[in-house]
């Protein structure tokens, strides 16, 4: 079998950059990095399975009695002496192995987001800066003393200015606000997304919820790569963690190649793509 990372659908336990500088220049047409956001603490979660028990240890619907088990947990550390001294390499060769029409799409949120524009600048040059998206939701504790956060900021930058990939007419439509503005006809179509997109969390129940700390949801991920890649593309995520990049690629016909450094990230993919066939794991043994 060929070890080569750009052939077919490929997950690697790896560090990053060193399997960055493996890669060919101008090789990928689509990056996606949810990179960790620097937030000074412990990601965590804990995945549990809740089933009708006549005994069971909480009280649900109807007053219905369930029984709850621990099926276990995932954590890692996210804070950054010098959170910029670590992204920048990555970024760089990320710039280099990117394909001359190539795009990148970097999800951060507030803490770190104007620190790494600035440095993609340098990298990129400021005329190859698409976009900042803005992805809004509403769910999680709410702060008393300020206006409670409840947005990431995506920042999107491709290879050259004037020769890159958007796919206009397959990117998802959403509903007009006022559709009674716009006329019955396309109020039906509906209209094409803005540089803000409201779109819920991962549910906390349901089959795309992995239990993995910062899983994003499949629909911010499908957009993204029907925009800015075709079928049959090379879709990259060097900070894969539960793998959704991969599982959205693999949806729309795009192939892809997965890298994190945290053995948890790869027990939750393999758990995730082993029914998807032809995916190859290099590094762990899900055995």
């Amino acid at each position: 079998m060929t070890n080569d990372p750009l052939s077919g659908d490929q997950i690697h336990l790896a560090d990053n950059l060193d399997l960055l500088r493996t890669l060919p220049d101008g090789s990928i047409p689509l990056v996606y990095i949810d990179p960790p956001f620097n937030t000074g603490r412990r990601q965590s979660r804990t995945r549990i399975q809740t089933v009708r028990s006549d005994d069971g240890d909480r009280v649900g619907f109807l007053g219905r009695s369930y029984q709850t088990t621990r099926l276990g947990a995932s954590s890692f550390a996210d804070s950054f002496d010098d959170y910029l001294a670590f992204l920048e390499p990555r970024l760089i060769e990320a710039h280099r192995v990117l394909h001359p029409a190539g795009t990148m799409y970097v999800h951060l949120d507030y803490r770190e987001v104007h620190y790494v524009k600035v440095m993609m600048d340098v990298i990129f040059g400021r005329e190859s800066f698409l976009n900042e998206i803005i992805w809004a939701y509403d769910y999680g504790a709410r702060a008393r003393r300020r206006w409670p956060a409840k947005h990431d900021n995506i920042l999107v930058y491709v290879k050259h200015p004037a020769a890159y990939t958007f796919n206009v007419d397959d990117i998802d439509r959403e509903p007009y606000m006022a559709p009674g503005l716009v006329g019955p006809e396309k109020a039906a179509r509906g209209k094409l997304p803005t540089d803000t997109w409201w779109h819920t969390i991962v549910p906390t129940v349901g089959a795309e919820r992995t239990g993995y700390p910062t899983q994003k949801p499949l629909g911010i991920l499908r957009r993204i790569i029907r925009a800015s890649s075709n079928p049959g593309d090379l879709v990259l995520d060097f900070f894969a963690g539960s793998g959704t990049t991969g599982i959205a690629a693999h949806e729309l016909g795009r192939r892809f190649l997965l890298v994190d450094q945290h053995e948890e990230a790869l027990r939750v993919m393999a758990t995730r793509f082993r029914d998807i066939p032809g995916v190859r794991i290099v590094g762990y043994d899900p055995d």
